[in-house]
């Protein structure tokens, strides 16, 4: 029996239980960026919530450009975040897992490390040494970031790109701060 709080009310509050909370500072410092303005640092905790994943660059982690996939595969889109680094600064891998490729890919170097549940992190540009089969943990060096990287606003910027199967999806998720979406609880059918 619905109370007077509603349908929209019962799910909003069905989310609210079900969804772990995210500080406000956290969720305001990934926003979208507007050009021209200092974006905000947040702290790169060693693992999140007790997760398994953590920040791929140490120290502050300032998110430049968030992820903003295409409406179709074949569109072009922003299939990852960026993070602003230095130069030189160490690229750690976020998640525990092997490593799938080690290599250039269109004239930049990636790293791409495979885990469990067919999830895959990718790291670019990354002068590394690790060769693929190499198991890493979370925290493990992969290598260096280099400059390059189109559209930085920093000194350097590192893609990380997270994909499960041939859907890429925000790697910020794996960190608990990927955007929410509502869904119904109970969708309507389509009509005629």
């Amino acid at each position: 029996m619905w109370t007077p709080i509603g349908r929209a009310g019962a799910a909003l509050l069905l989310m609210l239980t079900l969804v772990p909370p995210v500080p406000l500072d956290a969720v305001s410092a990934a926003s979208t960026v507007p050009a021209g303005s200092d974006p905000p640092t947040m702290p790169a905790p060693s693992s999140p919530a007790g997760g398994p994943f953590r920040w791929p660059l140490a120290g502050g982690t300032r998110v430049t450009r968030r992820f903003d996939p295409p409406p179709r595969p074949w569109l072009a889109g922003h299939r990852g975040v960026d993070l602003a680094g230095d130069v030189g600064v160490e690229v750690r891998a976020a998640g525990g897992g092997t490593v799938l490729f080690a290599g250039p890919v269109a004239g930049r170097p990636v790293v791409t490390v495979g885990h469990r549940d067919g999830l895959r992190t990718t790291y670019e540009p990354v002068r590394s040494r690790l060769t693929a089969g190499v198991h890493v943990d979370a925290g493990t060096p992969v290598g260096a970031l280099l400059a390059g990287h189109p559209g930085c606003p920093a000194p350097a910027c590192l893609h990380w790109g997270l994909r499960r199967g041939d859907a890429y999806l925000d790697p910020l998720a794996l960190l608990g701060l990927g955007r929410a979406r509502l869904l119904p609880l109970d969708p309507t059918p389509p009509g005629p």
